[in-house]
């Protein structure tokens, strides 16, 4: 299992995925999910991956190598991001078909994408591929998409997040998204993979990669369950007809 989420606010994007794959209790392995691809001054286009390993990796290959052998088309000769979504969906229902024909045995090798950027003269935009190949896309109502082990991390992005908040606020509440996903489910690990781009920037960010290590992502999951355990103490007590 994995989670992946993507916001795509006023200000950005940001981007987290976990690293870790499971095939069985006794193999776990760490494969970055998150990948970024780019143009300086002209296009940034990342894809983050949740699903069958060997699917997705191969999606990644086709991409990759369209662009090494120059093969039309490719995720920069694409004129939109619209245009980055479809090359995606296509790529992706074609593996699906050279695995197998049959649509129900399909769904055994199936994944989901995220694929957002952007590219010059052109918005921000954040897609969901599905594993038929078709997708949506991201609004100001609905800024951010999840893939793979979602519901954990959902509560906070739901109460907290809006498409208007500064990516530092972002940031910091889908790092909280991660440690609530982390603490209840075991196929959610780190190390995380974190990407922040700022809005008509057209610089390739490096990223970061959070480890069980880190200072900064140790002490906000502490300082939020220090936080939780208080904010509960202040609630106001139940009156008695709760106890009838």
């Amino acid at each position: 299992m994995t989670y992946c989420c993507a916001l795509r606010l006023e200000q950005g994007l940001v981007l987290i995925s976990d690293t870790r794959t499971n095939a069985g209790v006794d193999h776990i392995s760490v494969f970055r999910k998150l990948h970024t691809f780019g143009v300086e001054n002209e296009r940034f286009i990342a894809l983050q991956t949740a699903g069958n390993l060997a699917t997705t990796q191969a999606v990644i290959g086709h991409l990759q190598n369209a662009l090494a052998l120059h093969q039309e088309p490719n995720l920069y000769s694409a004129n939109t991001m619209f245009e980055v979504a479809e090359l995606v969906g296509k790529t992706l229902r074609k593996v699906l078909e050279d695995i197998t024909t049959d649509t129900q045995e399909q769904m055994n090798y199936s994944c989901s994408i995220l694929v957002c950027g952007q590219i010059q003269g052109e918005e921000m935009q954040l897609y969901n591929v599905y594993p038929q190949g078709n997708f949506i896309c991201a609004t100001t109502d609905t800024p951010y998409f999840q893939i793979g082990e979602s519901k954990y991390g959902k509560p906070i992005l739901d109460r907290a997040l809006h498409y208007t908040m500064p990516l530092d606020d972002a940031l910091r509440c889908t790092l909280i998204s991660f440690d609530s996903t982390l603490r209840s489910n075991v196929s959610v690990g780190l190390p995380l993979d974190v990407v922040v781009y700022h809005k008509d920037s057209f610089v390739i960010p490096g990223g970061k990669r959070i480890s069980e290590e880190d200072p900064y992502f140790t002490q906000i999951s502490k300082q939020w369950s220090d936080t939780l355990r208080r904010g509960l103490q202040e609630l106001p007590k139940p009156t008695e007809d709760y106890w009838v």
